[in-house]
């Protein structure tokens, strides 16, 4: 710790005069008394805030059931990005397992990837990760272990190019959605209409001919962005460590 040296000056400017053959008494009790109560001070700072650093979510490691968000690189991103009006165009659920932390995404097909190769295939590596603000609470163990079971029984079922509402297959924030409210009976994102999406732009409007080429689009279509979930006021972001 240093020495407050302006505190000493004080003491010393405080202490009587010594006469001539007087014993060196040392530092008067006022100057310990001062010692005790600074250093006391500062261990409680010093613990209160080891505490809080503890206790904060953005120092936190990774979470069974945290939101992870990035910019895809795939090939239909820019679509994404343009119909869903959002920066982020793919999302995933992340758990941890014992070969390490995986994402459980719908991409093609669903699968678990491990998170490092997930954040590695975003543009510039960049993401950002979202936790319920009461997930001790709402997240307990047999909540995980249920959407885990839910999300294994999803394993290997294509990508929804259609961005259709059925269980046959399955786009990536739909996953998100419907393995919360299935296996938490938590509801993430908003619902919407695909009427709601912008349909209006050319790039959208050649995508969806291609895809619906042999099938009818349904503007009515129940649909639920990644946006949505990222916005969605029960998530919080968190930074983790390692990565």
């Amino acid at each position: 710790m240093p020495v407050d040296r302006t505190n000493a000056r004080i003491q010393e400017h405080e202490m009587p005069a010594r006469t001539p053959g007087e014993p060196h008494r040392g530092p008067s009790r006022t100057t310990g008394t001062v010692w005790i109560l600074a250093l006391s001070i500062a261990l409680a700072v010093s613990c209160k805030h080891r505490r809080a650093s503890e206790d904060d979510p953005s120092s936190a490691d990774f979470r069974d059931g945290d939101l992870i968000f990035q910019e895809s690189s795939s090939r239909q991103s820019d679509m994404v990005r343009v119909l869903t009006r959002s920066r982020w165009t793919h999302m995933g659920v992340v758990f941890n397992e014992p070969r390490g932390t995986v994402v459980l995404e719908a991409a093609s097909p669903v699968r678990k990837t491990p998170v490092r190769t997930w954040i590695a295939r975003g543009r510039g590596r960049r993401f950002v990760l979202k936790r319920l603000r009461d997930a001790d609470r709402r997240l307990r163990g047999d909540v995980v272990a249920k959407m885990k079971k839910l999300g294994a029984a999803w394993l290997g079922r294509p990508y929804d190019v259609r961005f259709q509402w059925g269980d046959d297959s399955l786009y990536c924030s739909e996953l998100a959605h419907k393995l919360f409210a299935r296996g938490a009976d938590i509801q993430i994102g908003k619902l919407e209409r695909a009427s709601d999406m912008n349909l209006d732009d050319d790039r959208v409007r050649r995508a969806l001919r291609k895809r619906f080429a042999n099938a009818r689009f349904n503007p009515a279509e129940t649909v639920v962005t990644p946006d949505s979930i990222f916005n969605d006021r029960q998530l919080v972001e968190v930074e983790p460590r390692g990565i």
